[in-house]
């Protein structure tokens, strides 16, 4: 495979027995719509217990008709595997739209080829192309692969070399954690941009200035490309501060007290935390977002009723 052109017509897999009609992609999806965008976000399960649980949140999901779904891609070799494996099921069991995720963390330019050739087998036409973070956290140092890729730019060139892929990016409301520099947070993603990617998820933040934010600083910078805000429903606060930590993302003082306050009452918390998530999501689309990214952690019922509740308040009189 090192070399050659990966084809995505899905030749030798049952997506070419049963050829589908070409769906638009989330670029074109993006460039022409009428409406925000709508995803979901899914991990790889670990056991059975989890296999169940991530199948329970994609078929309530998919009844809503997402424009695509993603699952998460880890730095070790177990965790990769099982993303591949969720995200080819998803592609071929279900009607959504199937975003691959990559990382090029621990990976050789050859393991990269030969995952975005199980991808193209799938008939998995989108790749999100991620630099990833070292195992143990991204406050660890970051070291390439001494048969790897150094960064993300170069890993959106590798993807668009190997195939006719539409390749989506990360971006960081909040400062990435490695470096604390939004500005040059803003240069990487024009730099990815420039590099062939066609559209941009953020990681989770809590504010929607920090959003529109990124957004004017990546704008000043001629650049166009349009960036979704990922947004993830509390509903467990000991989890969403720990995710929080890991993104670099800054939990406001608001948010935390209006928790906190409920703190000893899970069924308060998912309460307060889907009131969180529907202002901050109706606030993002009232000030011009192109979608909303949800991040699951592959459970249904939180994403279902901010969804629900946004549906209902743009719903015209």
């Amino acid at each position: 495979m090192p070399g050659s052109r990966v084809s995505t017509s899905g030749r030798g897999s049952a997506a070419a027995r049963t050829p589908r009609r070409r769906r638009p992609t989330v670029a074109e999806l993006l460039a022409t719509r009428t409406r925000p965008l709508f995803s979901f976000e899914f991990f790889p399960p670990k056991d059975e217990t989890q296999q169940r649980q991530l199948w329970t949140a994609v078929r309530e999901l998919e009844s809503l008709g997402p424009d695509f779904v993603s699952v998460t891609y880890g730095a070790s070799g177990s965790t990769r595997d099982r993303t591949i494996t969720a995200t080819e099921a998803i592609a071929q069991h279900t009607t959504m739209r199937s975003v691959a995720h990559l990382t090029c963390a621990s990976q050789s330019r050859d393991q990269l080829r030969q995952v975005i050739g199980s991808y193209a087998a799938a008939g998995v036409h989108h790749v999100l192309a991620i630099r990833g973070d070292m195992p143990g956290g991204p406050t660890v140092p970051w070291q390439a692969h001494p048969e790897g890729l150094d960064n993300a730019t170069e890993l959106v060139a590798l993807v668009r070399e190997l195939g006719d892929f539409c390749v989506g990016v990360g971006a960081f409301p909040d400062p990435h954690p490695e470096h604390k520099d939004p500005d040059l947070d803003a240069r990487l993603l024009v730099d990815k941009a420039r590099a062939g990617a066609s559209f941009a998820i953020t990681q989770l933040f809590f504010t929607p200035q920090t959003y529109f934010s990124l957004v004017d600083r990546v704008r000043a910078l001629g650049c166009d490309i349009p960036i979704i805000p990922g947004v993830m429903p509390i509903t467990n606060v000991r989890q969403v501060t720990r995710f929080a930590e890991l993104s670099g993302a800054a939990l406001p003082a608001e948010v935390t007290q209006r928790v906190q306050e409920v703190a000893d009452d899970p069924d308060q918390v998912r309460r307060v935390g889907i009131e969180l998530g529907t202002e901050l999501s109706q606030a993002l689309l009232d000030g011009g977002a192109p979608g909303l990214h949800f991040y699951t952690q592959n459970r249904s019922r939180a994403t279902r009723e901010i969804y629900a509740r946004l549906h209902q308040e743009r719903r015209p009189a």
